[in-house]
């Protein structure tokens, strides 16, 4: 096997899929001499420019390579190049054994849920959890989803919290649902309530915990009524078009827009072909590769909207004082990628080449099937549950370094590189690494696509094994 691979015939570097002499593998080298200040191209785009001469064979990486990223863009020409997903044909016939809810949506699971409105509830919603879970039944999962935030809060942060719990109480997978309020908090329940608009009141139940003798007892009694109500559910043929999965990165390595990268590209492409909806996000990660996106805008007020996501996060950083380029991490750096540019020209393959049909704020629910892109950071907890607020039942999750955790939905963790998956079989639910080992492509991803049928259709997760599920709450601004 040729341990350098050219991924575009524009590209000055290649990667070493083996090591190459002192260069680690998942690195770029030099096919050519590169002038201090000339344009390195990887994926056919620039991913910064050269600090120093580079001569060809020469490793290049942080020691030689910088960002050129900078202020915001000039993106008012608006040149649409009608991507599609048309070399996959529909099959109006796929279904998935799946939870009808009563508005109409589709849950993959039926689990039942403790949201407290607060931090200060966190140990009482998990006592009433666990005494639920201790007592069994028929729910898939019991879980309290504990978070630090719901007081205190102000201006952007506080909504953004009030519209996360919201999102999180209505979301399909959860086929009951307690809310836990103290009482004095700043998230009042009779606030939130308004911001629920319609809901399932058989299924979403609320305690004020200031106001009853014992919340704990109080809720392990809600909770068996609604257990009592979710033993009738039964999961029945649905349209694959009714699926919603989110698309996420973290922990990448030099691999990660060859193998893992393209593979959930190519997966969000079937998808929206079939009539189904992904979503992508991680903002940062997609500074210098944002023309991409927007030359896939389905209309100008998508491409605005698009505009706006990005300045708008760039603005954020230097509000704050930050640089907009300070990343990538060093667990990326030590696979293999220097730049933001050079991280984003590979974060955004995962949607694939469909067109770009919206763009949604924090915490707000897909009202169009296609492909999305959804306000979040890139952190992995944050941004994976912000996927999931957004009504995706799953979060695709590829990496290179490999991570343990999962968000309160199925957390598919897709590694890049095959020793990944062979050193950590208990966190990587599928390997795109095989795709340099040798195996073509059409076959893997054919194998992906029944592995997320399966777990739609009820097969667990690693993560759900593991019992790894949590929630983070996208915070900015200043705690009283």
């Amino acid at each position: 096997m040729n341990k350098l691979l050219t991924i575009n015939p524009a590209d000055n570097v290649a990667v070493a899929i083996e090591a190459f002499g002192d260069i680690p593998a998942g690195h770029k080298v030099a096919l050519r001499d590169i002038a201090e200040g000339d344009v390195v191209i990887k994926y056919g785009f620039p991913i910064g420019h050269a600090t120093q001469p580079i001569k060809a064979g020469e490793w290049v990486h942080s020691h030689n390579l910088a960002t050129s990223l900078g202020d915001n863009l000039d993106y008012s020409a608006f040149a649409p190049d009608n991507s599609d997903c048309s070399n996959y044909s529909d099959n109006s016939n796929l279904t998935i054994d799946a939870y009808l809810r009563k508005n109409g949506g589709m849950g993959i699971r039926n689990e039942l849920w403790v949201v407290p409105t607060v931090g200060c509830v966190n140990s009482q919603a998990q006592a009433i959890a666990e005494r639920l879970r201790a007592e069994g039944g028929c729910a898939d999962d019991v879980r309290a989803f504990t978070h630090n935030y719901g007081c205190s809060q102000l201006g952007q942060d506080h909504a953004n919290t009030r519209s996360a719990l919201c999102s999180l109480i209505k979301h399909p997978n959860a086929g009951g649902v307690i809310v836990l309020g103290l009482g004095c908090e700043n998230n009042q329940i009779g606030k939130l309530r308004e911001c629920l608009g319609e809901y399932d009141d058989e299924r979403v139940k609320f305690i004020v915990a200031q106001e009853v003798d014992d919340e704990i007892e109080e809720g392990v009694a809600l909770g068996r009524e609604l257990l009592a109500l979710m033993v009738a559910d039964r999961r029945q043929p649905l349209p694959v078009s009714m699926l919603r999965v989110g698309l996420k990165c973290g922990g990448s390595d030099g691999l990660s827009g060859i193998t893992a990268n393209p593979l959930v590209g190519a997966f969000s492409d079937w998808l929206v072909a079939h009539g189904g909806s992904t979503v992508l996000t991680e903002v940062p990660e997609m500074f210098g590769a944002e023309t991409i996106l927007m030359r896939r805008c389905v209309d100008r007020q998508t491409f605005d909207k698009t505009v706006a996501l990005i300045n708008d996060f760039k603005d954020y950083f230097r509000a704050s004082g930050q640089p907009i380029y300070e990343n990538p991490s060093p667990g990326n750096k030590a696979g293999g990628i220097t730049t933001l540019e050079e991280k984003s020209l590979g974060c955004v393959q995962k949607g694939g080449t469909a067109p770009v049909i919206d763009v949604l704020q924090y915490a707000q629910r897909i009202a169009k099937q296609g492909l999305n892109l959804l306000c979040a950071p890139g952190n992995d907890l944050v941004a994976s549950t912000a996927l999931a607020l957004s009504g995706c039942q799953m979060v695709l999750f590829t990496t290179g370094r490999g991570t343990p955790f999962g968000t309160f939905v199925p957390t598919l963790k897709i590694s890049t590189n095959t020793p990944l998956a062979a050193k950590k079989p208990r966190w990587i639910d599928f390997n795109a690494g095989v795709l340099v080992d040798g195996q073509d492509k059409e076959t893997v991803l054919n194998a992906l696509i029944d592995k997320v049928l399966s777990v739609a259709n009820g097969a667990p997760a690693l993560n759900e094994q593991a019992s790894a599920k949590e929630i983070a709450i996208f915070k900015s601004g200043v705690t009283l």
